[in-house]
C-alpha cells in the first residue's frame, strides 16, 4: 500500500488512542522528528538519538522510569501495529472511473478510485 496512505492510517489510529498513550507516543515521534531534521545522513541521525535520548527525556517528561516508558513505548507500538494491520485488512479500492465519467478528449488517462479502510461492508 501507498506509504502516504499508511501514514494517514497511523495517524488516525494514534489519534484514537487514549490521551496518555498519545501523549507519550507524540512527544518521542516529535523529538526523533526534530533529530532528523538535523542530520544529514542515517549516521548522523543514529548519533543524534544517543546523544540526545529521545526516550529518556520522554520518560523524565512524563515522570516514568526509563523502563516503565519503554514498557509503555513498546504496548503503544504493538496496538498502532494491531490496529493498522486490521485496517488493511479491511482496505477496498473501488474503481470509479466509469462512474465519473472522464473526458475522453483528455491526453491523459485518469483513473478514479474510492478507498475505503473502516469496518463497514463496502456496496458495488
Amino acid at each position: 500500500m501507498n506509504g502516504y496512505l499508511m501514514e494517514i492510517l497511523a495517524r488516525e489510529i494514534v489519534q484514537s488512542l487514549p490521551q496518555q498513550k498519545k501523549d507519550m507516543y507524540r512527544y518521542v515521534v516529535r523529538r526523533e522528528d526534530e533529530l532528523a531534521r538535523q542530520a544529514s545522513t542515517s549516521d548522523e541521525f543514529m548519533s543524534l538519538l544517543i546523544q540526545h535520548a529521545p526516550h529518556q527525556q520522554a520518560a523524565d517528561h512524563f515522570h516514568l522510569s526509563f523502563g516503565k516508558f519503554m514498557t509503555e513505548m513498546r504496548e503503544i507500538e504493538k496496538e498502532i501495529d494491531r490496529q493498522l494491520e486490521q485496517k488493511l485488512k479491511q482496505a477496498k479500492w473501488i474503481d470509479c472511473s466509469d462512474i465519473m465519467g472522464s473526458d475522453k478528449s483528455d491526453s491523459l488517462d485518469v483513473l478514479y478510485f474510492y478507498f475505503t479502510a473502516g469496518t463497514g461492508s463496502v456496496r458495488r
